[in-house]
């Protein structure tokens, strides 16, 4: 599990074949589990100045590759006790968003992404949203694109400075609103009526 908060902008050193290398002030350690740009790796090599994450070729393919040649977000994965800044992130990429806009407000920048059509319900307004790892709130929606606010600061300090109209991000949508799709989904085929206490227990429990 992890937050959504940008611990540290890291350096892709190389990619061969399935090995991510990355070099970093984090100290890894084999066997962690690191969101790089929001998606879930594990260390499978620690270096010198990094470490080195498993990255397989299928994961090439449903990731935004692009984002992974210079700089890169990480994010170590919670430990018991941390505290709770972001909102819940799982580390799971749902789908590719692409930057149609980037208006400069003077005091923020509002990003429109456009995403499938499929991921939508799962975007809500004033929900939560993760974009390569960036714990962020969704403004609105309108069709296929979303609308993001974000201040100075964390355009500085995040990849958004190097996002430009047409550049591929990662997303991972509000993972409680896949659970309210998935419950609602399974309360609609099964043959019962009334959607239990135990059955949604039940449900969530497989997450």
């Amino acid at each position: 599990m992890f937050t959504g908060l940008i611990k540290e902008i890291a350096n892709v050193k190389s990619l061969s074949g399935s090995t991510l290398s990355i070099r970093a002030k984090h100290k890894a350690k084999l066997g962690d589990s690191i969101a790089i740009n929001g998606a879930c790796l594990t260390v499978v090599k620690v270096l010198g100045d990094g470490f080195s994450v498993e990255l397989s070729p299928e994961s090439q393919k449903l990731l935004a590759m692009e984002n992974y040649k210079n700089e890169v977000h990480i994010e170590p994965a919670m430990m018991m006790g941390d505290r709770f800044e972001g909102h819940v992130v799982q580390g799971h990429i749902d789908t590719l968003g692409t930057i149609k806009d980037i208006k400069n407000n003077g005091n923020s920048f509002d990003v429109f992404i456009e995403v499938d059509k499929k991921s939508i319900p799962f975007i809500v307004p004033k929900g939560s949203i993760t974009i390569d790892g960036v714990s962020l709130t969704v403004n609105d929606v309108k069709g296929t694109v979303f609308r993001l606010t974000i201040i100075p600061y964390t355009m500085k300090e995040t990849l958004f400075k190097n996002y430009h109209k047409g550049s591929k991000v990662n997303v991972e949508t509000d993972m409680f609103a896949r659970y309210v799709s998935h419950i609602i989904a399974h309360q609609t085929s099964s043959k019962t009526d009334t959607l239990t206490w135990d059955a949604v227990d039940s449900m969530t429990a497989q997450y």
